[in-house]
């Protein structure tokens, strides 16, 4: 059974949420306040959604300096694993953890519903247990939610590309994009894979009284994985 980990910094409030499904799964979790300088005895953490912050300046740049963060650096360096949601995956990519940037939605409104990605990446401890292009249902809730990267990083980054927006038969098209985001792209991993940021919220989709599952896969496929 693995020890989940959920920081939580000012202005958080997705980190509830993440351990309430963590739990709801048979998996023991934490929450780990910003101020902390130690991840022992974690085996997995988790980054949530939320407003950090306040968003302030903008969107994680705040929570990246955290005192945390110079330990959640050397949790992912160890090659353990790190999942960033939503505005946890805007703090992982202003800390440089992850690539790329993010940007105001193409609509320019908060946008909150239920969207479908595709699976593109299996050899992350998140996705492991899923399918290649597989399509989960998961909900999303974002302001700046766009990823955004230019054409020639966008080709560099075909390979840590793990879940893209799609239509509910699995086509990557502009109608199933939410956000605007380039190339459809929700979510990436580092280089490494163990890293991973997804804009979608999976906690709030594993129970299917509040309208689905399909999130208990990502938090299972970490609670499963070991490394080679």
């Amino acid at each position: 059974m693995a020890d989940f980990g959920v920081l939580v910094f000012p202005g958080s409030n997705c980190d509830r949420d993440c351990v309430r499904a963590i739990r709801g799964l048979g998996h023991g979790c934490v929450s780990v306040w910003h101020e902390e300088k130690s991840l022992d005895g974690i085996d997995c953490v988790v980054v949530p959604g939320g407003f950090s912050y306040g968003d302030y300046l903008r969107a994680g740049v705040m929570a990246s300096f955290s005192p945390v963060m110079e330990a959640l650096r050397q949790f992912a360096c160890d090659g353990k694993p790190v999942i960033g949601i939503c505005n946890g995956f805007q703090i992982l990519v202003e800390s440089g953890l992850l690539p790329g940037a993010f940007v105001r939605n193409s609509s320019l409104r908060f946008v909150c519903k239920w969207i479908h990605v595709c699976v593109e990446n299996i050899r992350t401890p998140f996705t492991s247990s899923l399918k290649e292009g597989e399509v989960l249902r998961i909900p999303v809730a974002n302001r700046e939610g766009s990823f955004f990267c230019d054409d020639a990083d966008a080709e560099k980054m075909r390979e840590r590309v793990v879940f893209r927006y799609c239509s509910s038969e699995g086509e990557v098209c502009d109608e199933a994009n939410p956000n605007g985001s380039v190339s459809n792209i929700a979510g990436v991993c580092s280089d490494t894979g163990n890293l991973i940021g997804m804009m979608p919220h999976p906690e709030r989709c594993c129970d299917e009284l509040i309208g689905g599952t399909d999130g208990a896969a990502i938090f299972e496929s970490a609670a499963r994985w070991r490394p080679s």
